[in-house]
């Protein structure tokens, strides 16, 4: 039997004269064919598909002029889909944190995505620690895009690093905790202020290695994520569907963690 609820909590958008040509960048990156481009609609279609309430959608800042008018998009497809929840972007280079960061709440994003990989800095660098701190006064979760084995931007062990001087930080980790690292993540990322999803993870990660390493980071820090436009909602719904979890689980995973997430964490109000 099918969930009743799915949220998919980590979706990739673009304003559409960029969306092709953004998509296509991401598979040259991960040498993956991108059946979709990043456009809203083609989410929503896709996602329908399997009967996605709710999407946490995203954009990260390759530079920091992109910041604002990313954040800009970002909100403004929230208020054109109430299906949506956004999580806003911000760069280690910027030369002011804390008034993009006002400026992304009083949009009513709830949080801020991270790619190190393509943003091109290491998670625990001293200007990234900066932006944690101050972002973390407000109240604001991080989506990170964790682990690459090609690179050495966001390993679990420099996320772990960085969660170590910055206490408040609150993270989710995506991909299992670490894209092909995920050996360093029941070692590096067991805290409780650390989440995770399960995009970009279960076309490599057997079911049996995936099971445990959810069970042993949490079942209640799990949530359900395709990571649009990279994957298919219809594909990655018989992945998760493989894996040899309880009903409970899987009730956690697709929606009931993401909903205990979001009550809790709630930006301070500017």
């Amino acid at each position: 039997m099918e969930p009743r609820e799915i949220w998919d909590m980590h979706c990739h958008i673009y304003p559409d004269k960029i969306a092709e040509k953004a998509a296509q960048a991401i598979g040259r990156f991960y040498n993956i064919e991108m059946s979709y481009p990043g456009r809203s609609e083609t989410l929503l279609e896709s996602g329908a598909r399997i009967g996605v309430k709710h999407y946490l959608v995203c954009s990260a800042a390759t530079a920091p002029e992109q910041v604002e008018s990313i954040n800009n998009f970002i909100a403004q497809e929230c208020d054109n889909h109430p299906e949506f929840t956004g999580f806003g972007t911000l760069h280690p280079d910027m030369e002011r944190f804390e008034p993009e960061i006002k400026r992304l709440i009083s949009l009513g994003l709830r949080g801020v995505k991270l790619h190190p990989d393509f943003q091109h800095f290491q998670i625990d660098s001293p200007r990234a620690i900066e932006m944690y701190r101050v972002a973390s006064e407000y109240g604001l979760p991080f989506l990170f895009h964790t682990g690459d084995k090609r690179f050495d931007y966001s390993s679990p062990r420099r996320l772990a690093s960085a969660m170590d001087k910055v206490p408040r930080l609150v993270a989710i980790a995506a991909h299992f905790g670490g894209y092909t690292e995920w050996e360093q993540v029941a070692d590096c990322l067991n805290r409780p202020n650390v989440f995770f999803d399960t995009s970009s993870t279960l076309f490599e990660l057997p079911p049996k290695e995936a099971v445990s390493l959810l069970r042993t980071l949490g079942v209640e820090r799990f949530f359900f994520g395709v990571d649009f436009p990279m994957w298919d909602h219809e594909e990655e719904l018989e992945r998760f569907n493989r894996l040899p979890l309880t009903e409970g689980e899987r009730a956690q995973i697709f929606s009931l963690n993401a909903r205990r997430f979001f009550e809790r964490y709630r930006p301070e109000d500017i």
